[in-house]
């Protein structure tokens, strides 16, 4: 390893804090989660952190000074790797040898990544230097947010999605039952790769807005127009719902604002079973009709319409 006061571009006279502020800064840039693709800039990490570690332990830094271990921790004296011990470096579970046969105490860096990458060393837990640290499980890939646009009969109905995912992939969703415009459906290993695995897509519905519909809780609500013959006279009218169009029956004698109820055509709830489809009639007067102007030349209503009111 180079010299460990220039992996970290600070002078020998450098502070602890000063050499503390060095790393934080270098460790930020290289750290791997933020250089998946960049395996000298994981390479680099490393190496400063194994500078931190000797610079950050008082005496590892006074032997090196000194010239009694070099930049990997190793004994610089005649024999080498001391007597029958391992030699100074790092072991594969992630800690740090000392030079005579001993693992030595090390440096606990968990906190330089306290706040750095939102966690205890950043990497999962993997716990650089930490004697007898523990390493962590790997993480998995960042996730993945998408933004499905569904129209209001598609979702009343619960019909199939197809939607294009990051790596150009198409699959088809079932919209859930009791589905709200905001809510989020998550795809289990459908977001990016990592080395613990895929992460996961996370999809937010948002349900469009209808010409003539409105939702109503699990109830759909529309207003009818009918015409003064069929409020008069009763009639059976056709009339659209999600699933397409039925037949309405209006009775004799309809007044406009009546609200008719058609039995599950509605959304769905979460227990399988469907909200109702309500259908407030209002009779559309044509105007200046000057034939029903006629028709109705000399009658009158005599009902007083509005003395519930008191007027």
């Amino acid at each position: 390893m180079a010299d460990p006061y220039s992996l970290l571009g600070v002078p020998r006279s450098a502070s602890e804090k000063d050499i503390k502020s060095a790393y934080r800064k270098l460790a930020k840039e290289l750290h791997p989660d933020k250089n998946k693709d960049n395996p000298k800039a994981t390479e680099r990490f490393s190496e400063v952190t194994r500078a931190y570690d000797l610079l950050s332990d008082k005496d590892k830094r006074a032997r090196f000074d000194r010239g009694e271990i070099d930049a990997d921790g190793n004994p610089t004296g005649p024999f080498g790797g001391g007597f029958g011990g391992n030699q100074g470096g790092f072991r594969h579970d992630g800690g740090f040898e000392g030079g005579f046969g001993g693992a030595a105490e090390g440096v606990d860096i968990g906190d330089i990544f306290e706040g750095l990458f939102g966690g205890r060393g950043g990497m999962g837990g993997s716990g650089f230097g930490g004697g007898g640290a523990r390493r962590g499980p790997p993480p998995k890939g960042a996730n993945v947010s998408y933004r499905l646009q569904v129209s209001f009969t598609d979702a009343a109905t619960r019909a199939n999605q197809r939607i294009t995912l990051s790596d150009g992939k198409t699959i088809d969703l079932k919209i859930p039952a009791g589905v709200e415009s905001g809510q989020q459906m998550r795809l289990g290993g459908k977001g990016e790769p990592g080395p613990g695995g895929n992460g996961d897509a996370i999809i937010t519905i948002e349900i469009g807005k209808h010409p003539f519909y409105e939702r109503d809780g699990d109830n759909i609500r529309m207003d009818l127009p009918i015409n003064l013959g069929e409020a008069v006279h009763g009639a059976k009218v056709k009339v659209p719902t999600v699933d397409g169009p039925v037949m309405l029956t209006v009775a004799p004698g309809t007044s406009s604002g009546r609200t008719l109820r058609l039995k599950g055509r509605g959304f769905t709830r979460k227990d399988g079973t469907r909200g109702d489809q309500l259908v407030t009639l209002q009779i559309d007067l044509p105007a200046e009709d000057q034939d029903l102007k006629a028709r109705l030349d000399g009658w009158q209503d005599m009902r007083n319409l509005r003395d519930k009111f008191g007027v």
